[in-house]
């Protein structure tokens, strides 16, 4: 997030040019600087290929706020021997709150005119969470649901940084005047526990990455070290003030190029912020320590450039304006999948530079410096108080009242339909034939909860995420019973929970459930963040060594056609019909008949999204087979892998679209199919138990 303190360790003056304060040499480099880190951000959101890391930007902008804030700080202390605890917090009220308030603000209005009316209650709750500065531990509790993980990106989802620089600062001046106090004014000794601090910090990145990296990206507590390494620096200021121009110099060319190749190599499979945050903080670092010496020859002769100090000056407002621009936009322009190609990216992030320069003339500065508020931090504090209550006070307003979703008339109740059917697959394909044209005014589940619902396998943690490598013990149905079902594979198996669920209850079965995020019924290995997903491996070898141990009648076998092998073959039809082979031999060793349950078919985008945008014409949101089918090869390999090992290959297809014209509605009856875009919705898989009830009863029975 652009820091909000200028280049100067001073505030801006109303015109937004920034003047050396007495005694302070003006680094315009640091605004230049801001400047190269916020277009890396902006860049890399617009979908420009070739700075596809351009996310560092944040981490740019977390050390440049730590070593900015701290200088200031520290210049109090060495002056007054304290630190004025509210006029520092009435200072970051009058620099953030006016600009992020209207933005807060703004960006729900449009939410509720243009985004997904399904999600309006989500988005208020992430504008809501901006206010209070904590919007970082709401993404990263999104990001470990595995089946939020592919949902539309929120507009306030930018707001994370700002959240998280605002937690370190909750705590750090106190820390700051604390040590320093123990410490009688020796920076030496200063630097010892916010050393430590950082390198616990950077610890916690680099094991939050490989175990819970939603965590590890939006968690205050792994990028406190990058704010702390700012913090660090400057607290050897005078030291660096001294150094050699042929030593500075070219420590900023180094930094910048550290930045700049982190900017273009890294991506979104990096395994971020890891280890691999050191090369751009770093790089800061140096740009940093090396500008404290003027030098003609250093990087600040090409950071210091006008248009560059110019841009760092509306930074803040630039990056805060961008992405709601980005997220919004193409929806009010009627861009069918709510995405913006490249070109008009770059046309709605040059309109946010416009937006953050009218901000920063109309709404920040005039608020800064008005004054009412110089030399009084309890009216300044009071003022921001009353900015965040204003806003909170319109997100609770708009989560109260929602926008409105039309319905059409009833609909037959599809679970009942299909359980008081004599043929239960019959009556289905009626309903596939002829789905209903709008939204049904009885939905089963509504609209806006269809994708909160969980089942118990998700509720008891049963669907084990990407770090973990061994089974949990999970068994539903009657414990007791003698006749074990296995439910094996992928979140797409578990997609069929609720129907295994509802069979094994009926027919006193013991289902137990394993499953694991992303990993595979086949055994081949994954590739996953530009590695080997060896913890599927793992998994998928404790998984089967329990099963053989379980001696169960049957096991359910599912997974989804996504992913991709981590050491691909010229002929991907034998490589999966191998792996499948392997895995069906090794569930046949168990004892256990074996039922491959071949993936669903997937719909176009957002299903929800869709039915929310479309709910009177809800054909617009339909796929058709065979494109609505993900990977045929997957298909093909799995029927030719059953054929060699006694497997009983079921295809859902059928259960999902109309066998005549191959429409897959997104609504059958009053059941939403579909959650996301690709699993099945807990009613609809729940409704389909009387549909694959008859294969897996002949399985049952026979064994």
């Amino acid at each position: 997030m652009p820091n909000s303190t200028s280049a100067t360790m001073r505030e801006v003056p109303v015109s937004g040019r920034p003047a050396p304060p007495r005694g302070h040499t003006l680094r315009l480099d640091i605004q230049g600087l801001r400047a190269v880190a916020v277009g890396l951000v902006v860049l890399s959101h617009a979908g420009v290929a070739q700075v596809s890391g351009g996310y560092i930007g944040v981490d740019v902008f977390f050390v440049i706020s730590g070593f900015l804030i701290t200088s200031l700080l520290l210049r109090e202390l060495a002056t007054t021997g304290r630190v004025s605890v509210s006029s520092f917090y009435a200072r970051r009220a009058l620099r953030l709150l006016p600009a992020s308030s209207l933005v807060i603000a703004v960006t729900l209005g449009g939410a509720w005119l243009f985004l997904s009316k399904a999600r309006l209650a989500e988005y208020a709750g992430d504008a809501f969470a901006g206010v209070l500065y904590a919007v970082n531990f709401r993404l990263a509790a999104a990001g470990t649901d595995y089946l939020a993980q592919n949902s539309p990106p929120s507009p306030f989802q930018h707001f994370w940084s700002l959240a998280v620089e605002e937690q370190f600062y909750l705590v750090w001046p106190l820390l700051l005047l604390l040590t320093w106090r123990v410490a009688r004014g020796r920076r030496r000794v200063v630097a010892v526990p916010l050393g430590i601090l950082c390198l616990g910090s950077f610890a916690a990145g680099v094991l939050m990455t490989d175990s819970s990296a939603p965590w590890a990206y939006f968690g205050s507590l792994t990028r406190v070290w990058e704010l702390g390494a700012g913090a660090l620096l400057s607290l050897a200021t005078d030291r660096l003030e001294r150094l050699p121009a042929a030593v500075a110099a070219p420590l900023t060319w180094l930094g910048l190029a550290c930045v700049t190749l982190a900017a273009v190599r890294y991506d979104d499979e990096t395994a971020f912020p890891g280890y691999h945050a050191l090369l751009p903080v770093v790089g800061t670092v140096l740009v940093l320590a090396g500008g404290c010496t003027s030098t003609p020859f250093g990087a600040g002769w090409l950071l210091g450039r006008r248009p560059l100090v110019w841009v760092g000056g509306l930074s803040y407002g630039w990056y805060l304006w961008h992405w709601p621009l980005l997220v919004i936009a193409p929806a009010a322009l009627g861009r069918p999948d709510g995405t913006a190609e490249v070109p008009l990216a770059l046309g709605l992030s040059a309109a946010a530079l416009g937006l953050a320069w009218l901000t920063l003339r109309l709404v920040e500065n005039p608020a800064r410096f008005h004054r009412a508020f110089r030399r009084r931090p309890r009216r300044a504090l009071a003022f921001g108080a009353a900015l965040s209550a204003g806003v909170a006070a319109l997100t609770l307003t708009a989560t109260a009242v929602p926008p409105t979703i039309e319905v059409g008339g009833p609909a037959p109740a599809l679970a009942q339909a299909l359980s008081d059917a004599p043929a239960p697959q019959a009556r289905l394909t009626e309903l596939l034939t002829s789905p209903p044209t709008a939204l049904p005014s009885n939905l089963a589940l509504p609209l806006t909860q269809v994708k909160s619902s969980r089942s118990a396998v998700y509720r008891d943690g049963c669907h084990v995420d990407h770090a973990a490598t061994r089974t949990r013990p999970c068994v539903y149905g009657d414990r007791a019973s003698s006749r074990t079902v296995v439910l094996f594979g992928d979140s797409h198996a578990a997609q069929w929970f609720p129907a295994l669920q509802q069979l094994a209850t009926a027919r006193g079965w013991k289902l137990v459930s394993l499953t694991k995020a992303s990993c595979k019924v086949a055994d081949v290995t994954l590739v996953k963040e530009h590695k080997p997903y060896t913890a599927c491996d793992a998994w998928h070898s404790d998984a089967l060594a329990r099963i053989r141990s379980l001696r169960p009648v049957l096991v359910v076998a599912s997974s989804s056609d996504a992913g991709d092998p981590a050491r691909p073959t010229t002929d991907p039809l034998q490589q999966w019909t191998t792996g499948f082979a392997r895995t069906f031999r090794d569930l046949g060793r168990s004892g256990a008949r074996v039922a491959a349950l071949l993936d669903t078919p997937w719909p176009k985008g957002d299903p929800i999204d869709c039915a929310a945008r479309n709910s009177l014409q809800l054909h617009a949101c339909a796929d058709h087979v065979p494109g609505a089918t993900r990977d045929a090869t997957r298909g093909s390999a799995i029927r030719a892998a059953a054929s060699t090992t006694a497997t009983t290959v079921i295809d859902p297809t059928p259960w999902l679209c109309a066998p005549r014209t191959g429409n897959c509605p997104v609504v059958v009856a009053d059941t939403a199919v579909y959650r996301d875009g690709s699993h099945l919705s807990e009613a609809y898989a729940e409704a389909l138990a009387p549909v694959l009830a008859p294969s897996l009863d002949r399985l049952v029975g026979a064994n």
